[in-house]
């Protein structure tokens, strides 16, 4: 028996046999030339067919799938014969490269070329260097990159998932994920939260699992036990056979009645009634990219106040609060964003984009108060990428032109945190984007592995700067001139992925955040543990957190005492 620590991303116990993802395809010799009783027209020959092959595939399998992943899949196909990786890797074979190495050194070049664009051609990057790789496993007679076969469920490991990875992810088979690579934000984790599957990413040892050999996953420890015990069969026969819980109330409240709002974080109008469907009491992030992205103009008025509207339907009556354009870093935006920034995530992204192309931030503002204005929502504002009062208040001003009247701003650099009260006393709200704000505070970019115990929300300087912003909010309001109303009132939420942890949404609460928004699947595991604590407890596993000198130190002191947790292995 040998344990493998990592860090749990999605709780769940599993047993099952281990399968790997392929190993990613070898780069061919930088000097490959083809065979002397090949020719060039014989070379263009093999990678013409390598490619149809390759397409072939592809199309088989998106015939048999739906939805999103049959979308990729189609997208992946086209490009396996796309004519412009198939003429720059031709120019390499006259130069007498061989087809694999040919078609290596064209992937890279489109890739290149697709990324300097920016916007939806910068998005298919990843289906080019996919689809090469594809092609040389079909020359060099490689197992092909994807999603291993197999007619019993397995649990999944790997160094990392690729978006195009998933497009075939089957959770019946699937039963559990675990990574070498990644971080509690990367790819596999959302994923693994989203499809509600038991994961572990960091987990460093994981490339020396056998294929084949008996795993034990626990999700929420981060815990994989390579031919487990008694011990761990009985925990997974538990888990197996645990009590479903109920779905949500529709209530957020502690056990002795104190309110704290369930939201959800959704994409679009098809999330909003998923959303709503699951019980969410409300919107806590409309993430408005889903307008912008894969186009290389900005969306016209009529057609935002149509998609925000439709996220505006699902709520009648409910908050929802909308996050203004967050261009930049990872999405870039031709006609916004300048993609030879030698450091994007420290460069002109979220509001900061008002300033090098004014007028987008202020026709969106248009575009939300004029959908806002047809339905009955709750709609409040709110822009990322606020470092400074300054900011906040010429935000606020922006909204009230518009007739929005309730403007906030995203916490997500330190900077924000630490001058909470200062920004506060400029807008009406604040939610914090503990994902990006884990990111700034503990210099650590949340894709990478070996920086997964840095981007952890428990570290405890990020949860100093969640209680500095609440203790903002407090202080903002005390200054306020006295008002019966809301108005005076500072709204702190949460909106990142520290929501969706259910011992860090009691901490949360505890610390005094008004609202937690999260993924609509944890709402029914965050709601069922928030009950189960009283406020007076929630604010004393805050403090317990908060005296914290480590982030392990943090999450188990306070696991341990929620047995809730361990009763829904959660």
């Amino acid at each position: 028996m040998r344990t493998i620590k990592g860090i749990g991303v999605s709780a769940g116990r599993v047993l099952g046999p281990s399968l790997r993802m392929p190993p990613p395809v070898p780069e061919p010799a930088a000097d490959a030339r083809f065979n002397a009783d090949s020719t060039v027209d014989g070379e263009k020959a093999r990678l013409k067919d390598a490619a149809e092959e390759v397409r072939a595939d592809l199309r088989h399998r998106a015939e048999t799938s739906s939805g999103d992943a049959k979308a990729v899949l189609d997208a992946t196909a086209m490009m396996a014969t796309d004519p412009m990786l198939l003429k720059a890797a031709g120019k390499h074979i006259n130069a007498g490269m061989a087809a694999d190495r040919a078609v290596w050194e064209a992937g890279l070049e489109v890739a290149a070329m697709l990324q300097s664009l920016g916007g939806y051609m910068a998005e298919r990057t990843q289906d080019v260097l996919d689809v090469r790789a594809r092609i040389v496993a079909q020359l060099d007679g490689l197992p092909a990159p994807g999603i291993p076969a197999s007619d019993v469920p397995f649990i999944l490991t790997a160094e990392e998932l690729a978006p195009a990875d998933t497009a075939t992810l089957d959770p019946a088979k699937v039963i559990g994920l675990v990574t070498s690579g990644g971080g509690p934000q990367s790819h596999t984790a959302i994923l693994a939260r989203s499809l509600g599957l038991p994961a572990v990413v960091g987990a460093v040892g994981a490339d020396s699992i056998a294929e084949g050999a008996d795993l034990y996953l626990d999700g929420a420890t981060g815990t994989v036990v390579v031919d487990p015990g008694a011990a761990e069969r009985e925990a997974a026969q538990k888990y197996a056979s645990r009590v479903s819980l109920p779905p949500f109330s529709g209530t957020g409240t502690t056990s002795d009645g104190y309110r704290v709002p369930l939201l959800a974080n959704v994409g679009s109008g098809k999330d909003a009634q998923a959303a709503a469907a699951a019980g969410a009491e409300g919107v806590g992030l409309l993430r408005t990219e889903f307008c912008f992205l894969g186009r290389d103009s900005e969306p016209g008025l009529e057609e935002q106040v149509a998609a925000y509207g439709a996220v505006f339907e699902a709520f009648p009556g409910r908050k929802v609060v909308v996050r203004t354009l967050d261009a930049g870093a990872d999405k870039p935006l031709p006609f916004l964003t300048d993609a030879s920034e030698p450091n994007p995530a420290l460069g002109v992204r979220g509001y900061r984009t008002d300033r090098s192309s004014p007028g987008v931030l202020g026709r969106q503002l248009e575009a939300i108060a004029a959908a806002a204005g047809a339905h009955e929502a709750d709609v409040w504002v709110m822009a990322p990428m606020i470092s400074t009062a300054e900011e906040a208040a010429d935000f606020a001003v922006k909204c009230t032109g518009v007739g929005l009247a309730i403007p906030g701003v995203m916490i997500e650099v330190p900077a924000a945190a630490i001058m909470a009260q200062a920004v506060l006393s400029k807008v009406r709200f604040a939610s914090l984007g503990t994902n990006d704000l884990t990111q700034y505070t503990m210099a650590a970019d949340r894709q990478l592995g070996t920086l997964a115990t840095l981007n952890d929300p428990w570290q405890p300087a990020v949860l100093q700067l969640i209680k500095r912003t609440v203790d903002g909010a407090r202080a903002a309001e005390a200054a306020a001139e006295p008002d019966p109303s809301a108005a005076a009132a500072k709204n702190v939420g949460v909106c990142g992925e520290a929501a969706a942890d259910p011992a860090l949404a009691v901490v949360l609460a505890g610390m005094g955040v008004n609202t937690l928004s999260m993924t609509p699947r944890a709402l029914t595991s965050v709601g069922a543990v928030l009950a189960t604590v009283s406020l007076a407890q929630a604010q004393d596993l805050a403090s317990l957190a908060l005296d914290a000198s480590t982030a392990a130190e943090a999450r188990t002191s306070v696991r341990s005492r929620l047995p809730i947790l361990e009763e829904l292995a959660l």
